[in-house]
């Protein structure tokens, strides 16, 4: 016996084992003991090594022995039939097919044509053990459908099955086969045979008609059926070349277009993940990968690797070494690995960053004139930013959600699709190219102090969260099975888990939208203001691809000017949650520890932060973008934007420290939680301790200014007033960016936009002429339209004030303490609509106009007629639209 034959057996031995335990499929074991074993020895000894199956478990033993049948008899009746054709006299043998010749002319690219070949029971007496031969080679014409999101969202419609994986199968129902007879078994390609390069098994030779299996609707049964795909053996001894796999930020098995499209391919697949810092923060100050960030990513990556082991494969860590050459460095790294593993497909979810979209146009370019192919699949988001066009809509409105949902209904682009099930098992190369490890990329570095030791900041991180894909899921059943039912009416609570805690697994793909939506659908919920969500994702996204300088420049021109604090002192409070204000600091301390808040508490740091600290927007998203383990370059930027009065739409509220707190933590709990040492302050004075009697702060142990800070600013009322005024003083030195009609803020237009508007097919920026702009009025904050009329007044007499007061309402505090219970369902927001809408309705009255006819509450923002706000006022450039 040949040296090492005895551990080959041994690992055989395991590996059956492992067939038993059902962590290994019959076609994947059979494919390693020709791999470990050889042909011959396989041919010689396999029977008998799978012999004691045969009364432990018979159906098993079938299966393997239906595998080993149809991988080698094949060679038998090929060289049978080869004989048999060219014997034109005998006339036991009936071919139905056509004949050698004309077989030997079809071209080789024959992936539509499918050859058979079908023997009569005379040759099936003489010398085969199966009733039919066929031969077949075929692509599968099935692609991820791509989003047509916040359109006409389709019903669920049965996916299209997967065509038969290409490779020597076994027919797994022997319950169906039982005394029918042997059933077709794929045969290896060889030169008699056209070229083809792999094989199908069907049953009764049809090979015409694709079964159409039905897709769980149930998201829980659906989830049960996840890992049943499973992947046949190679058809031929040379492997065809690798698949090149590239991860980015889908890290994920379940609903992963591009993972699903390389086992289509029938190649062995290589995963890959290429990491390339320079690349990733693009030509500003993007800070798109901070500390918490990457720590997330290191943490995800380590999951994801231990997923793609338990389905026979493992992920490839790859750095990019720029050398001067930043924007060639994943270029270069994927040009190595093809060079070493001969690759020539490249598959990859797309990513919809401006410079990261460059980025991949240029490899792909660069690959296709290597002769590589290079393919990108859309899955990032539910609709394609790219695709969105305002057309038939107008641009009254751009930058709210509901302008861009009316968008998307006007003009659906592809349907959603339903999500993809994750791969049992991926075929591997029968070499792996070289790589680094985790730890080579840097992802979680941590500072070290000057005695050597480690400063390990990310302890709190990693014990609030779950890193993997499994996580995800958890997470999402948890929020579908309890917190959605609460999500419409009391999403802004700070005291109570009513939030999904998603948006880190969406941002690094190890959750699909489209999974999250249908799971939603699936569960019966129907809670829009949640949907909605995802629908604020993608404009984020939307907002970037038209303005690839979101993060880092003010969109409003005439705000570039606004007179900004410089106070270091103020913006280290605000980060280190010392600023005096227990709601900010809570927030504060949640975010640095866990590396998340919920929505509502984003909005009352960032309002405190620019609305009375006075301090840049800018400071703000660096700072998220640093600390969030969700850190979204698009959705931080427009968020920030937004409230830093410089975005497409502005914030119509502004966070009061204080009075906040009634909404989102009455009681006081959220506080006690992140900021300790005020725990045994009485609910009355947990968010104003400087108010609370000395005695009292004495028997909670607390001392201003030493166990807990003083205020950093005392008179609120006035710092707003002073940023209003800020405010007033700039849109009157840029009055020519601002409508003399409706007194709304003009933003220049994006070219893309602008050739949309004008009816042209190209987005070049082509019809923009030199030197002239396109301006269009957006979404501005009545305070801002009233206070421009009246400078010198301050915030308190405006009558468009955009303070939000907390719950003050005396009837209803009579009602929850009847009833020993707090309601949340008028919220302060609610509460400002409706006094917006006695304002207007009493100034109508005043001015003797006419009540709109709308519905209070129920008019649109972005009608889809056109008006007056859909043509370029103020002297610009008019467009016909």
């Amino acid at each position: 016996m040949a040296p090492g034959a005895e551990d080959s057996k041994v690992l055989v031995s395991r590996l059956l084992r492992e067939v038993l335990e059902g962590r290994e499929d019959p076609e994947g074991f059979f494919a390693v003991c020709v791999s470990v074993l050889g042909q011959q020895q396989t041919r010689s000894q396999f029977l008998s090594l799978i012999r004691p199956l045969s009364s432990a478990d018979s159906p098993l033993h079938r299966v393997l022995t239906s595998v080993y049948q149809g991988y080698y008899q094949t060679e038998d009746n090929e060289l049978e039939l080869a004989l048999a054709l060219s014997i034109s006299d005998m006339k036991d043998y009936q071919i139905s097919a056509p004949s050698q010749e004309s077989r030997l002319q079809q071209p080789k690219d024959s992936s539509n044509q499918i050859s058979s070949v079908r023997l009569t029971p005379k040759s099936e007496a003489r010398g085969g053990s199966h009733a039919q031969l066929a031969v077949a080679a075929g692509k599968r014409n099935t692609s991820s459908s791509q989003s047509g999101a916040w359109g006409s969202v389709c019903p669920p419609k049965t996916a299209q099955e997967t065509e038969l994986q290409k490779g020597a199968r076994a027919d797994k129902h022997d319950k169906e086969t039982s005394g029918k007879g042997p059933t077709v078994c794929v045969f290896k390609p060889s030169a008699s045979f056209s070229g083809l390069d792999m094989g199908q098994m069907t049953k009764d030779g049809d090979l015409n008609e694709l079964e159409k299996p039905k897709r769980p609707k149930n998201r829980r049964q659906r989830r049960k059926a996840c890992g049943q795909q499973v992947i046949g053996l190679p058809s031929s001894l040379s492997a065809p070349r690798p698949i090149l796999l590239w991860f980015r930020r889908d890290l994920r098995l379940c609903d992963n277009p591009a993972l699903i499209a390389s086992l289509e391919v029938g190649a062995p697949v290589i995963p890959v993940f290429i990491w390339s810092p320079e690349e990733e923060e693009g030509p500003g100050i993007t800070v798109a990968a901070g500390g918490a960030c990457k720590y997330w990513l290191h943490q995800a990556l380590f999951c994801f690797c231990s997923s793609l082991e338990r389905i026979g494969s493992h992920l490839i860590f790859l750095k990019a070494n720029a050398e001067g050459n930043a924007k060639g460095s994943s270029l270069c790294a994927l040009k190595d690995l093809i060079k070493e593993t001969g690759a020539r497909t490249v598959l990859a979810n797309a990513l919809y960053e401006p410079w990261l979209k460059e980025r991949d146009e240029e490899v792909v370019s660069a690959l296709q004139k290597d002769g590589v192919e290079c393919k990108l699949f859309h899955s990032y988001c539910l609709r394609d930013p790219y695709s969105v066009s305002t057309v038939g809509v107008g641009l009254r409105g751009i930058g709210s959600v509901s302008h861009f949902m009316s968008c998307c209904r006007q003009n659906p682009g592809s349907a959603l699709g339903v999500p993809l099930d994750p791969p049992a098992s991926l075929p591997t190369p029968s070499q792996w190219p070289q790589g680094v490890s985790l730890d080579i990329l840097g992802l979680a570095c941590m500072p070290r102090r000057k005695d050597g030791t480690t400063i390990d900041w990310s302890a709190n991180i990693r014990k609030s969260w779950d890193f993997s894909e499994e996580g995800a899921h958890a997470k999402l059943e948890a929020f579908l099975n309890d917190g959605v039912y609460r999500y419409e009416k009391e999403s802004g609570r700070a005291d109570a888990p009513n939030t999904s805690c998603l948006s880190p697994y969406l941002h690094f793909g190890q959750l699909s939208p489209r999974w999250l939506l249908w799971d939603a659908k699936g569960a019966h919920c129907r809670p829009p203001k949640f949907q909605r969500k995802l629908a604020w994702r993608d404009l984020a996204y939307w907002q970037l691809t038209l303005f690839p300088d979101l993060p880092w420049e003010s969109l409003r021109p005439s705000y570039k000017a606004l007179r900004w604090s410089s106070d270091r002192g103020h913006l280290k409070a605000w980060q280190r949650g010392q600023t005096g204000y227990p709601l900010v600091d809570a927030a504060m301390r949640q975010l640095w520890l866990t590396g998340w808040m919920n929505n509502y508490m984003r909005h009352v740091v960032a309002s405190f932060l620019i609305a009375y600290l006075h301090l840049p927007w800018q400071e703000g998203y660096r700072w998220f973008q640093d600390t969030l383990v969700d850190a979204d370059v698009a959705i931080d930027a427009m968020m920030w934007q937004n409230g830093g009065m410089c975005g497409l739409d502005h914030w119509n509220f502004v966070m009061h420290p204080v009075d906040a707190a009634m909404t989102c933590d009455p009681c006081g709990t959220y506080v006690r939680k992140w900021c300790p040492e005020l725990k045994d302050l009485p609910n009355e004075f947990i968010h104003k301790p400087w108010k609370c009697p000395t005695s009292m702060l004495r028997r909670a142990g607390l001392t201003l200014g030493q166990t807990y800070p003083h205020r950093v600013i005392t008179d609120l009322e006035e710092r707003r007033s002073q940023s209003l005024q800020d405010v007033t003083l700039v849109r009157k030195k840029f009055g020519q960016y601002v409508d003399k009609h409706t007194g709304c803020d003009l933003v220049p237009l994006p070219s893309r936009l602008v050739s949309e508007a004008l009816g042209l097919s190209h987005s070049n920026g082509g019809a923009v002429e030199a030197g002239k702009q396109f301006l269009l009025p957006v979404i501005t904050r009545m305070e801002f339209k009233h206070q421009l009329e009246d400078p010198d007044a301050d915030a308190g007499s405006n009558p468009y004030n955009a303070v939000l007061k907390g719950y003050v309402s005396r009837k209803r505090d009579e009602t929850i303490a009847f009833f020993n219970e707090r309601d949340f369902t008028a919220s302060v927001i609610y509460e400002a609509a409706q006094r917006k809408e006695r304002l207007e309705s009493d100034y109508r009255k005043m001015e003797g106009l006419p009540q709109p006819l709308a519905l209070r509450g129920k008019a649109r923002r972005t009608p889809t007629a056109k008006d007056r706000f859909s043509i370029v006022p103020g002297g610009a450039v008019t467009s016909p639209w």
